[in-house]
């Protein structure tokens, strides 16, 4: 049985719900299609990570099989670029029935592509608080 997921964001303040929809998924390769190739996301304060690594950090967090609720606040758009506050919250029983519940406001940055769509360039998922994960350290395997 097929899933129907929406199209990447053709307005900028859509890109957290898209983004939502496709973790949630659990699919690796659409949740990657939301990132620009060369995106980053902060993993703790002063680091960041792009590519392979990007992706790995998203994926030790979808591994934990607990949904994320997205709801952004504000956006700020300047051509094709756009700064977006987003709140957000992986809440629920884990795989291991334990339960599970971290969150924040994102700071990120995102940029209309050629084809219209709108990706991230940069995902701070945490904003300035980038030891909000249990244990601290930010998103980091």
């Amino acid at each position: 049985m097929s899933v129907w997921l929406r199209e990447l964001a053709s307005l900028p303040e859509d890109v957290p719900a898209v983004f939502a929809e496709r973790f949630n998924s659990g699919d690796a390769a659409l949740l990657a299609e939301v990132y620009e190739e060369s995106a980053v996301l902060a993993v703790g304060a002063g680091e960041a990570v792009s590519g392979a690594a990007l992706h790995a950090a998203n994926g030790r967090l979808r591994e934990l099989g607990v949904p994320i609720v997205v709801r952004p606040r504000q956006t700020y758009r300047n051509g094709d670029l756009a700064l977006l506050i987003v709140d957000w919250v992986v809440e629920g029983p884990g795989r291991d029935g334990a339960a599970v519940r971290f969150g924040g406001t994102a700071t990120d940055v995102v940029r209309r592509g050629a084809d219209g769509r709108w990706r991230y360039v940069i995902d701070n998922p945490f904003g300035p608080r980038p030891d909000a994960l249990p244990g601290g350290g930010g998103v980091r395997g």
